[in-house]
């Protein structure tokens, strides 16, 4: 099967991250097929479904904009996410208001 790299990159993360749960799912992804036609080729992806990238070195045409597939397969419910990232509190100084707490009804210092 032939489609974008971004859609290739969104189904290894996702198949990846279905398999560390022990399941499988099926997923719909569109392809390119040998006549130069977009059709859509449905998977079943997780444990024990194995699923490879590789490059298509003898493509020759246009890369088609299957953007909106990557993104539907990045919102899955079990698409990896990036960890939290701890943010610093800003100073007090710098924005008075961000220490407004409406459930006190008002400033709370750090």
């Amino acid at each position: 099967m032939t489609t974008t790299d971004d859609v290739a990159e969104a189904l290894v993360q996702l198949t990846a991250s279905i398999a560390a749960e022990g399941q499988a799912e099926a997923v719909s992804i569109p392809i390119v097929t040998d006549g130069g036609q977009t059709e859509e080729a449905e998977l079943v992806i997780g444990v024990g479904n194995d699923v490879l990238s590789a490059p298509n070195d003898e493509w020759s045409g246009e890369e088609p904009d299957f953007s909106w597939a990557a993104h539907e397969l990045r919102q899955h419910k079990r698409f990896p996410q990036a960890p939290a990232v701890a943010v610093e509190q800003p100073d007090a100084g710098d924005n008075p208001d961000a220490f407004w707490d409406p459930d006190l009804e008002g400033f709370t210092r750090a």
